[in-house]
């Protein structure tokens, strides 16, 4: 998901009180593992219902604090959350989620590292995190548009990282220049495509998208004047009926976000988070460096209206899956049209990320995005704790 370029007025507190641009993660206790639970009752009760009658998510953890915002399931069962540097400073920005929703530094402690004796190193910590996803091969990759607080990019900093999660091991990095990451740009979402060995990114702080060679490593900023990519202007989004609306009475303009890649790598889908659109363009389009901006725009296809939605994944059915934040449900969208309801349930406060998982069950996390100080005249709101749920993938 997750966004614009908004540093959260407890963001700025951080920054001044503790370095928030170049703070650290390390546990205050030394330990390897920590637990993210205990989440507040009165908080809870505060924030509405318990689980839906009937509900098929299973809570797989929970965290009470920092923010979390993505997940993804490698083929071996092994969790992973992301937390990125927004609100907070969490201890372990990326994490292997263990049993009683403890925490494991991922890849490592040195990684999880932000702070002044490592600033020289950008390309080797993590300065905020958006997206962990797993590929189908078994490697999990990490998405770091290294803007701390949505505000601007650490130079050097963004990045695009491979490692393997049987040896917790680094194997590529993938650093962006300032011609693909701009200093205002946040890199969302990223899709591995296998069969042809690219990437493919969205970029929400400006709207846009970015493909990778993965042979070259080489990148490109592609559809950055096209309005599939752009937050649709003077809508206002809601969650939960909650208008997004700023502390300067401005709604929120979330440009491209969702990102799914179809199961034979020939489309790539997405959505501009603000808007009820969703697109789709030929990757072969994408990948062909010859095609002028003109061109390229030529081939963005209008897929239909949907929901406003942040996460979006395809199954083998080529069923289009979005997170509705404004109906705190798992919708999907069939390849005739037909939005059907997965799952709605009430602790599905701002579902953000899907992660399909080998064994046949779909993870879902939740960010509660709306509930934080920026969209509420900065206050931040009683909220549930952020979980990870699972359910069996529906035939």
């Amino acid at each position: 998901m997750r966004f614009t370029r908004l540093l959260f007025p407890r963001a700025i507190a951080l920054a001044a009180a503790a370095g928030l641009l170049l703070s650290s993660c390390s546990s205050p206790s030394g330990s390897s593992d920590v637990s993210g639970t205990a989440a507040v009752a009165d908080s809870t009760k505060a924030a509405g219902a318990g689980p839906a009658a009937n509900s098929p998510l299973q809570v797989v953890a929970e965290f009470t604090d920092p923010q979390m915002v993505g997940v993804a399931v490698a083929p071996g069962g092994k969790v992973f959350a992301c937390f990125p540097r927004w609100d907070y400073n969490p201890v372990y920005p990326i994490a292997e989620v263990g049993p009683n929703s403890t925490l494991k530094p991922y890849p490592n402690a040195s990684w999880c590292v932000w702070n002044d004796s490592v600033k020289s190193e950008p390309l080797k910590h993590w300065i905020c995190p958006q997206t962990v996803f797993a590929d189908k091969s078994g490697m999990v990759w990490v998405l770091d548009p290294a803007s701390p607080g949505l505000k601007f990019t650490v130079p050097g900093g963004p990045k695009l990282v491979k490692t393997d999660p049987k040896t917790n091991e680094v194997l590529l990095t993938i650093p962006f220049p300032e011609s693909v990451a701009p200093r205002k740009s946040y890199l969302n979402d990223v899709r591995i495509d296998l069969q042809n060995n690219y990437a493919y990114l969205t970029e929400s702080g400006l709207g846009a998208l970015v493909v990778v060679d993965l042979k070259t490593l080489k990148s490109r900023r592609l559809l950055d004047k096209h309005p599939s990519t752009k937050a649709v202007k003077g809508l206002v989004i809601k969650a939960e009926g909650h208008p997004m609306i700023d502390a300067q009475g401005k709604p929120a303009q979330f440009n491209a976000d969702g990102i799914a890649l179809s199961t034979d790598n020939a489309y790539l889908y997405y959505c501009p988070l603000t808007g009820h659109t969703l697109y789709r363009i030929k990757t072969a389009a994408l990948r062909d460096a010859a095609l002028s901006p003109e061109q390229l725009a030529q081939q963005v296809e209008t897929v239909g209206e949907i929901p406003a939605s942040d996460g979006l994944e395809i199954d083998q059915a080529n069923n289009v899956y979005l997170t509705s934040f404004e109906q705190s449900a798992l919708l999907r969208r069939t390849p005739e049209g037909k939005i059907e309801t997965v799952a709605k349930d009430a602790r599905l406060q701002w579902p953000d990320t899907y992660s399909f998982a080998a064994d046949g069950n779909l993870y879902v996390a939740n960010s509660a995005i709306h509930k934080t100080p920026n969209w509420n005249k900065g206050v931040g709101q009683p909220r549930q704790p952020f979980r990870i749920f699972k359910m069996a993938l529906p035939k």
